[in-house]
């Protein structure tokens, strides 16, 4: 093998190593692994969240953009996404570009626990147990009464759900959050 060749695969090598170290490494640092959410799912949460036109849809933790693009496109919201990853970030920008939606879709780097959530109308959560009771006082803080909070996969320890689809495994909250859980919630229903 030629030495060209050689230098050549080193680089492809590291270009490699740092492409899946910024898509891979960096979100399991954070504590939670992208893991892209289904279009029906997606579809199915923005509508028990009632997203009306001209509201703020927040995804945090956004990936790839596609619940953002997903409320903009189709229920003709304002979609904010907080994603820690450079890659997703840029993957996000990218599709919402080729949507046609740069107008309505703003992609934000960062850390999702430092973000400021005033201006939501609904938030998206797809994460972990774990990550749910951390996210709760954020939530808590900054989101105003009548803001819904729907989360896949995840229920928010101490808060009763407004509505839960069982089949998908999405739970859909109402600020202020009414004191309970899951039990409680299935304990007054019909």
């Amino acid at each position: 093998m030629s030495l060209g060749l050689q230098i050549i695969l080193i680089y492809l090598g590291a270009v490699l190593a740092l492409v899946l170290g910024l898509w891979v490494v960096i979100p399991a640092l954070t504590g939670l692994p992208w893991v892209p959410t289904r279009e029906p799912r997606i579809r199915r949460a923005l509508e028990m969240a009632r997203v009306q036109p001209g509201e703020t849809v927040c995804d945090l933790g956004a990936g790839d953009g596609r619940v953002v693009i997903a409320a903009a496109r189709d229920f003709g919201a304002r979609g904010i996404g907080i994603e820690i990853s450079p890659l997703h970030c840029w993957q996000a920008r990218v599709r919402a570009a080729f949507a046609g939606l740069t107008g309505q879709v703003i992609i934000q780097r960062g850390n999702f626990y430092r973000a400021d959530l005033r201006e939501a109308d609904v938030i998206f959560l797809y994460i972990t147990s774990a990550q749910a009771e951390k996210v709760k006082a954020l939530l808590e803080g900054q989101l105003r009464d009548g803001a819904r909070v729907v989360s896949v996969s995840a229920d928010i320890p101490g808060w009763q759900p407004a509505q839960v689809d069982m089949p998908q495994l999405i739970f859909l909250y109402q600020m202020p959050p009414t004191p309970g859980g899951v039990d409680t919630y299935l304990l007054n229903q019909p």
